[in-house]
């Protein structure tokens, strides 16, 4: 099971790394500027996790499902981020550089975050950074610069396989997730209404922060609120279990993953039809 994942985002971030453009990527960075990536900071690794310790407080969550709901507000920047942005038409280009940029942070702000966090609970949680390094070089570095290259040095090559690779990586990876589900049918049953409005809640709050506190141009807000929901359950999981010993977050986790595509579904028809309005406004 874990290999068909494995493989699913190793296809589909190849397959990214080839429709990378370096010069856009690069004028997006230089665009945001210093204090810009500061306040990001905040709206992507900061207010997420908060908001779940906050939720947790006033909702009756057990401390499994404060768990779950708190390491998927730390874990930012899921692997095929770049893949759903570009899919419903917001700037991939700028998904991109926000992708590389939370998994250059991650090794550094989520052992802060969750020892930070431990603390209140008067627990000592460390996780180690290298762990996390290895995680985020792994699923994420070492595919995209294999397409990168790729595309530089075989652009043709490249350009054609690039359909087969997401169609491959698509079957193998919705696969997965029916299998997966199948067999996470009984800890689904024990999602309660109280864990799937959390999630919800903070699938909203993760995107409505964003545009609050960034305030840039209308298409660079609405790209990074759609990625700041798609936060990264798989590694949310894989801490839950190894370093919280909350094996019983699992199907908070899990509702986060059925929740959060369906609120980006939502807030990306919102976004084209205001779109929409404005053109024919403006004819």
């Amino acid at each position: 099971m874990k290999l068909l994942l494995t493989t699913a985002i190793f296809l589909m971030m190849v397959s990214i790394g080839t429709s990378f453009r370096a010069k856009e990527m690069w004028n997006n960075t230089r665009r945001m500027g210093g204090w810009k990536w500061l306040r990001l900071l905040l709206a992507v690794f900061i207010i997420p996790p908060a908001l779940a310790l906050g939720l947790a407080r006033i909702m009756p969550l057990s401390l499994a499902e404060t768990s779950g709901l708190f390491l998927i507000g730390v874990a930012p920047g899921a692997p095929l981020l770049t893949r759903n942005v570009a899919k419903r038409g917001f700037d991939a280009q700028l998904a991109a550089v926000y992708q590389v940029w939370v998994a250059l942070l991650t090794p550094i702000m989520i052992p802060l975050l969750v020892f930070g966090a431990a603390k209140l609970y008067d627990r000592d949680v460390w996780i180690p950074p290298s762990i996390l390094l290895k995680q985020v070089a792994e699923k994420q570095f070492f595919p995209l610069i294999l397409g990168m290259l790729l595309m530089y040095f075989a652009p043709a090559l490249a350009t054609r396989i690039r359909p087969a690779l997401n169609a491959i990586g698509n079957t193998i990876l919705f696969s997965f997730m029916a299998i997966i589900l199948f067999k996470m049918r009984s800890e689904l049953t024990h999602i309660t209404p109280w864990v799937a409005i959390a999630a919800f809640l903070l699938a909203v709050g993760s995107m409505a922060i964003v545009p609050w506190i960034m305030r840039t141009e209308a298409v660079r807000d609405q790209t990074l609120s759609i990625c700041n929901a798609n936060r990264h359950v798989g590694l949310a999981l894989l801490l839950s279990g190894q370093y919280l010993h909350a094996k019983n977050a699992l199907p908070t986790v899990a509702c986060y993953a059925l929740v959060a595509p369906l609120v980006m579904w939502l807030y990306s028809k919102r976004v084209s039809a205001r779109s929409g309005k404005s053109v024919q406004t403006s004819l």
